[in-house]
């Protein structure tokens, strides 16, 4: 088993334990900092938007070196991971308080079709990654003709 299905087991898992306990303490909220074990997983935020030639995603980032940056698909699963890099020259017992933690991620969105890897495009601009992510053409609509007899 590779790392990347490694790591989509260990999310798929994720989802249904979360799926299993929704509901059970309302008043408990998903963190929303950036910790190893806890928020990692939720770092980039995304927005998911279909459109006619398929999908696309809305990274944001902001902070992180788009060399850094690295974008898998296979499939319909797609993986973004990176590094943000962490203030130089300030050691992390100094901070007073510290709510943009920094590290690597890795952040796996799975959609509901297949996408064809070889037409994906990629920019990153301002703190922003932006995916078009256009489906496989099996996974687009067809007509189909009607033959009256």
């Amino acid at each position: 088993m590779s790392v990347w299905e490694s790591l989509r087991e260990m999310d798929r898992l994720r989802q249904e334990m979360d799926r299993a306990f929704e509901g059970v303490a309302p008043w408990v909220k998903r963190p929303l900092v950036f910790l190893p074990a806890a928020g990692a997983r939720q770092y980039p935020r995304v927005n998911i938007t279909p459109t006619p030639e398929g999908y696309l995603v809305e990274a944001l980032a902001p902070g992180v070196s788009p060399e850094s940056l690295e974008v898998n698909l296979q499939g319909n699963v797609v993986t973004i991971a990176g590094e943000k890099p962490a203030p130089e020259g300030v050691q992390a017992a100094a901070f007073h308080r510290n709510e943009r933690a920094a590290g690597r991620f890795i952040r796996t969105l799975e959609l509901p079709q297949d996408l064809d890897p070889a037409k994906v495009r990629a920019t990153y601009t301002d703190g922003l990654l932006r995916l078009a992510l256009p489906r496989a053409e099996a996974a687009k609509p067809r007509r189909i003709a009607i033959d009256a007899g």
